[in-house]
């Protein structure tokens, strides 16, 4: 399959890949892991993955496996580590990432938290310094401005690898984002040409402190990401102008 991504995609194509949702501290089922390794791995009474050091180094090593062809053809971006919103200053530590940190750091890693807790008060601190100390990138976001715990602060800006700034954009729909019950749901966000003039203006400032930027739009109902992308291209000067909209082919 990837290797199919590869010859069907653009020769500048880049892609930036999540890694495994048992990696990001998500509950897995025993059958979303490769074949290969799911008769080596513990479960528990459901059928979920109990994640062990022994479990995180072989899944580790399957995803660097899986992104061969893309570093062999010059598209790979990096890594995306999502975590998951009970990955929780209260509960856990950042040092648990340094194994993750370890095999994929030098690849290109990204870390998305997803806990607010992380980013305010004194942690945030502590949390910039950790990930500053290790060049690792922090995941900045555009968000809905409210105060949830499952919602990351939209005014951070902080640089924590040089080589990578990483902006994710998940609109501003609080009520979808909170309620939601599908993915389109919860992304159900339409970005104003003003509202995409102000993140083309975030990203041309994090391209002072960073070699490059990616610009990730995760509003995905509709054709609301590639139309917000297209503008953001145009403004950018990527592109003569932005393209037509085309949500009549998503519903």
């Amino acid at each position: 399959m990837v290797e199919r991504w590869c010859v069907s995609t653009p020769n500048d194509f880049t892609f930036d890949f999540k890694v495994h949702k048992l990696l990001s501290r998500h509950a897995a089922d025993v059958k979303s892991l490769p074949p290969s390794l799911q008769r080596a791995v513990e479960t528990d009474a459901k059928g979920k993955v109990t994640l062990s050091l022994k479990t995180e180094r072989a899944v580790l090593k399957e995803v660097v496996r899986s992104v061969e062809p893309l570093r062999e053809a010059g598209k790979f971006g990096a890594f995306l580590l999502q975590l998951s919103p009970v990955f929780s200053p209260r509960k856990h530590e950042l040092a648990e990432l340094e194994e993750v940190i370890g095999q994929l750091g030098s690849l290109g890693l990204v870390v998305e938290l997803r806990n607010r807790n992380w980013m305010i008060g004194d942690q945030l601190r502590a949390t910039l310094e950790f990930f500053r100390k290790r060049e690792v990138a922090l995941c900045l976001v555009d968000a809905p401005d409210r105060e949830h715990f499952t919602i990351m602060p939209s005014t951070i800006n902080e640089v924590t690898d040089p080589a990578l700034a990483y902006l994710r954009l998940h609109g501003r729909n609080a009520e979808g984002y909170l309620h939601g019950k599908t993915v389109a749901e919860r992304f159900d966000y339409d970005y104003s040409d003003e509202e995409i003039d102000e993140l083309t203006k975030r990203a041309k400032k994090l391209a002072q402190a960073a070699d490059k930027v990616h610009v990730i739009f995760n509003n995905n109902a509709l054709d609301f990401a590639p139309h917000a992308a297209a503008r953001m291209r145009a403004a950018l000067g990527q592109l003569a102008n932005a393209q037509l909209r085309q949500a009549e082919f998503f519903r």
